[in-house]
């Protein structure tokens, strides 16, 4: 490509430096990220228990004692042509829905370039269609549906091949976007922080910023919207409900923190999906480039690490009771609180300032024309939703308790409660029982069950610089006054 046709593809705003630590940051996240997933699988089973024993005692720690206590599969094992036929079946599945389902259609924000976007929304009715034929057939054969037997018996494979989507996906968008050319019809353009040209860090990123693919019968498909709204997101519920019916089966019954995780994480996505246009001003879909980023945080690290907690319960069932219930209940309503309040807010606001539940609020108006909010929810902290966001997380993870558990096997076995009604092979003539208990690893286990709160509390952090860094180069030292307006970034009065 000559230095001409290099410029010609570049977008309207210039390119701002290198994130997450770079091209070294990038490779370390791109591989680092992934073999979490993995771990977390590996080292919170039910078949030694979470931690493995191992993990307790690492001057015992031998690489054949861990691959028995892991049920490492072997690196072959790690992977299934079938496992990952299933999956891209699940992928067109959501793809058909979106075809054929009715919608919603909108424009996203004015482009670098000046045009718009059309955009189709449906993955509530998707989301919804979906689960109800997966409780028609869980009705029919209870815990048992094949659907919920194959995300357990497969998961590691199932890693595997979403991690593998992702990863094609993202080489697919970094290859194609180099067809990106300035003024182009269909308003193709470049994200501003991904043409570093640094191969690494911008297949990380993102070049392009909105890729779309046309496809016979499924017509145009932004690559983007579909992968942050609908495998990922109903993968997670689906994964949670499989979680549900293990434990059932293991145990006759659901306990109550399992139903109560499961009924947080299933609001909070089905949420999401049903206010799916406020995506369009989100900082994914207006300023960040697609590549493997994004496409494995949609496709791979959300629904794996994010059902965590569900998965952890299925073998090792917590049980609250009324005060436990309440104390949950109370964190997830006062973050959702935090966090909807102050989304809808600005969403009214931006929509119309007149609207009577906003009209009230102060503002500050900058050189741009842009209003930014001095009051109401806005007033307490530049990004005051975050908060929000992760006192939800803390319902997700208090359910667990104080994690961890081991696996214990016995024979001959006198049969008593606690026992898994699975239990029953014989050896030696005798029948074994398999027995679930806390023993030593009792708090260890808490470093997996309550990872999430910690990662997404970094998570938040770092997207709130990201944001500040925007918000920078977009007012200037208009910015630096609304700082002095609204001094507290993320927790009022700490930080």
């Amino acid at each position: 490509m000559s230095k001409s046709e290099r410029k010609s593809v570049l977008p309207a705003e210039p390119s701002h430096g290198y994130e997450f630590g770079g091209p070294l940051g990038a490779f370390a996240t791109s591989f680092g990220l992934p073999l979490v997933c993995y771990l977390a699988s590996f080292l919170c089973n039910d078949i030694f228990g979470c931690p493995v024993p191992s993990a307790l005692h690492p001057s015992t720690l031998t690489l054949e004692k861990l691959k028995q206590e892991t049920g490492w599969p072997g690196i072959l094992g790690l992977a299934s042509f079938k496992v990952t036929g299933w999956v891209c079946a699940y992928y067109f599945f959501s793809l058909f829905l979106q075809a054929v389902l009715p919608g919603v259609e909108s424009e996203g924000v004015v482009l670098s370039s000046g045009g718009r976007l059309k955009y189709k929304f449906n993955a509530f009715n998707s989301a919804v269609l979906t689960l109800t034929v997966a409780l028609a057939g869980t009705v029919y054969q209870g815990p048992d549906f094949p659907l919920w037997t194959f995300i357990w018996d497969n998961y590691t494979q199932l890693i595997t091949a979403n991690l593998a989507i992702a990863f094609t996906t993202a080489c697919f968008v970094y290859v194609r976007s180099f067809s990106v050319k300035k003024g182009d019809p269909d308003h193709r353009e470049l994200a501003a922080g991904g043409h570093s040209g640094n191969l690494i860090y911008d297949w990380f990123i993102g070049r392009e910023l909105n890729p779309r693919i046309t496809l016979p019968f499924f017509g145009e498909v932004d690559i983007k919207l579909f992968c942050e709204l609908r495998p990922g997101m109903l993968g997670w519920i689906l994964m949670d409900l499989a979680f549900i019916a293990h434990q059932y089966k293991l145990y006759g019954t659901a306990s109550d923190s399992i139903i109560l995780v499961t009924i947080f994480q299933a609001g909070y996505v089905l949420d999401a999906l049903w206010m799916e246009p406020a995506i369009l001003t989100t900082m994914d879909i207006t300023t960040d480039g697609f590549g493997f980023m994004l496409a494995f945080g949609d496709l791979a690290w959300l629904p794996f690490i994010y059902s965590i907690q569900a998965r952890y319960l299925a073998v090792h069932p917590v049980h609250l009771g009324f005060l436990g219930i309440a104390g949950v209940l109370g964190v997830c309503g006062f973050g959702y609180y935090v966090f909807r309040g102050s989304n809808n807010e600005k969403n009214r606001f931006r929509t119309d300032p007149n609207d009577p539940k906003v009209a009230h609020l102060k503002y500050m108006e900058t050189k741009s024309g842009s209003k930014l909010l001095i009051s109401g929810w806005w007033g307490t902290a530049r990004h005051i939703n975050y908060l929000g966001d992760w006192i939800m997380a803390w319902s997700y993870c208090l359910p667990t308790g104080i994690a961890g558990y081991l696996i214990q096997q016995s024979s001959p076995a006198p049969i008593q409660g606690g026992q898994s009604p699975a239990d029953g092979s014989i050896v030696g003539g005798a029948p074994v029982a398999t027995e679930v208990v806390q023993g030593e690893a009792r708090g260890y286990g808490m470093a997996i069950t309550y990872f999430y709160v910690l990662y997404f509390a970094i998570l938040l952090i770092h997207r709130e610089m990201r944001d500040e860094e925007k918000c920078k180069r977009k007012y200037g030292k208009d910015w630096d006054e609304y700082r002095k307006k609204v001094p507290w970034r993320i927790v009022p009065g700490v930080y």
